[in-house]
C-alpha cells in the first residue's frame, strides 16, 4: 500500500562513501574553515567553467556571491536592477541588500525564462544591471540579453544556481556577464550542504569580491595561520561573513568530480519523463533550444485546472498522499506579501509569471533515484491525473 512506502524526499542527493570520507579526512586534517581544500575546489570549479582560478571565489551560498557581486561590481546606491518575477526570493533580497532598487521584467511563457523584450521595456535612466536567472538550468538568451546590455551599459549578472552544467552556443553559463553566480545547496547538482562560486570576468573585480566575502579582510585564515608563519591582515572594507569552509569544499571536491555522471543520470530520468507523460494533459518542459546545453535542474509540469481537472494544490497533495515529494517553483515573486507592501508589486502585472507561478510543480530528478523510484513517481503522476480526467486522454 502506498501509506507503508518510504516517503521519497524532493532533491535527495546523491552521496555516497566517497563523499563521506573526504569530509572524514578534512576533520582528521585539523582544518576545518576556509583553507586547502576550499582553494583545490575554486581551482577545480575554474577549471570546469573554462576560466582561470583567480576569476573564482568560494562562498557559502549562492545569495552571498549575488550579493557581493553587486557591490564588487560598483553598482551606485538606489539604482534599479532588472530581474525575473520567477525565481526564488533570495535573487530579490540580494538585490535590495546591496542597497538596490530590483525591477521585474517577465518571463517567456514556453522557456519560463526572463524575456528580452520585457528586459528592453523595462529600462529606465535609473537601470544599471541586468540579473538573468537561467531556471531549471535552461540558459536564457545570453546573446540577446548582452546586446541589450552593450546598447545601455548595464552591467550582466548571472544567476547560475541552476545552470553548474549548462552552456548557451558552446560558452559556459555565469562567463557571459561580469558575474555568475553559482549555488550547491543541498538539492542542487553539485552538493556541498551549502555553498556558492563566484566567477568574475574581471580579475580586479572577482579579488574585491573575496576579500568582502571574508569581513573586507586582506589574507584569510588559512593565509594568516598557515605553516608559513603568521601573517598580519588589513581590514580594507566593510566586509561580510561569507566564506565557504572545507568542510564543505571537501563534499564539493568529490561532487563536482561526478558532475558528468550525474548530468547523465538526470538526463536519463528526464526522457523517461518525457515518454510517460506524453499522452497526459500536463504542459511538460520545452525541449532545450539549439546550440544549448540545459542543467535539467528541474522538472516542472503544469497542472491545469481545465485540462486535468484539479488544481495545482490537489495534484501536491495527492503527491503527497502517494508519500512522493514534490516542490513549486515558483510562486511568482509578487504573490508574496513582503514584495507587496514593500514596493507595491501586484502578480497581474507580470502575467506569464504569475500564471506559470500558480501551475508548476516539479517532480523528484535527483541521480539519487533508482529505475524503482522513477518508476513509483511515473505510476502516480499518471494514476493521480487519470482519476481526474480518464476520457481526455490523446487519441481517447
Amino acid at each position: 500500500m502506498a501509506d507503508l512506502d518510504p516517503f521519497l524526499v524532493f532533491g535527495a542527493p546523491a552521496l555516497g562513501e566517497d563523499e563521506i570520507a573526504e569530509v572524514v579526512a578534512c576533520m582528521r586534517s585539523g582544518w576545518l574553515g576556509t583553507g586547502p581544500r576550499t582553494a583545490r575546489f575554486e581551482h577545480e570549479f575554474a577549471g570546469y567553467r573554462r576560466v582561470m582560478p583567480n576569476q573564482v571565489a568560494a562562498v557559502n551560498s549562492c545569495t552571498a556571491a549575488l550579493h557581493v557581486s553587486m557591490i564588487a561590481a560598483g553598482l551606485e546606491r538606489g539604482a534599479e536592477v532588472i530581474t525575473t518575477p520567477l525565481t526564488f526570493c533570495a535573487t530579490i533580497n540580494a538585490i535590495e541588500h546591496a542597497a538596490l532598487k530590483p525591477v521585474l521584467a517577465d518571463v517567456d511563457p514556453v522557456t519560463q525564462n526572463i524575456d528580452p523584450d520585457a528586459i528592453e521595456a523595462a529600462i529606465t535612466p535609473r537601470t544599471q544591471a541586468i540579473l538573468p536567472v537561467h531556471f531549471a538550468g535552461r540558459p536564457c538568451e545570453m546573446d540577446r540579453i548582452m546586446a541589450i546590455a552593450e546598447r545601455h551599459g548595464l552591467v550582466v549578472i548571472e544567476d547560475c544556481a541552476h545552470a553548474i552544467e549548462s552552456e548557451f552556443h558552446g560558452q559556459p553559463l555565469g562567463t557571459f556577464g561580469q558575474f555568475g553566480c553559482f549555488s550547491f545547496y543541498v538539492t542542487k547538482n553539485v552538493v556541498t550542504g551549502e555553498g556558492g562560486m563566484i566567477v568574475g570576468r574581471d580579475v580586479e573585480h572577482i579579488a574585491r569580491a573575496r576579500m568582502l566575502a571574508l569581513h573586507g579582510m586582506s589574507k584569510d585564515a588559512w593565509h594568516r595561520f598557515g605553516d608559513t608563519g603568521y601573517k598580519h591582515y588589513q581590514v580594507l572594507e566593510c566586509g561580510f561573513k561569507y566564506n565557504m569552509m572545507d568542510l564543505q569544499a571537501a563534499i564539493g571536491l568529490v561532487q563536482l568530480a561526478k558532475v558528468e555522471a550525474h548530468w547523465q543520470r538526470r538526463l536519463a530520468i528526464w526522457h523517461r519523463y518525457d515518454e510517460a507523460f506524453a499522452d497526459l494533459p500536463l504542459g511538460l518542459p520545452a525541449p532545450p533550444a539549439p546550440n544549448t546545453r540545459h542543467g535539467l535542474h528541474l522538472y516542472t509540469v503544469m497542472i491545469d485546472p481545465g485540462r486535468c481537472g484539479m488544481t495545482r494544490d490537489g495534484f501536491l497533495d495527492a503527491m503527497n498522499t502517494a508519500r512522493i515529494g514534490t516542490g513549486v517553483h515558483y510562486l511568482s515573486v509578487p504573490e508574496h506579501p513582503y514584495y507587496q507592501r514593500h514596493h507595491g508589486w501586484r502578480p497581474e502585472q507580470w502575467p506569464h509569471a504569475m500564471s506559470l507561478g500558480r501551475r508548476t510543480a516539479s517532480l523528484p530528478l535527483s541521480p539519487a533515484l533508482s529505475d524503482e523510484d522513477v518508476e513509483r513517481v511515473i505510476a502516480a503522476v499518471r494514476r493521480i491525473v487519470l482519476a481526474k480526467v480518464p476520457n481526455r486522454l490523446a487519441g481517447a
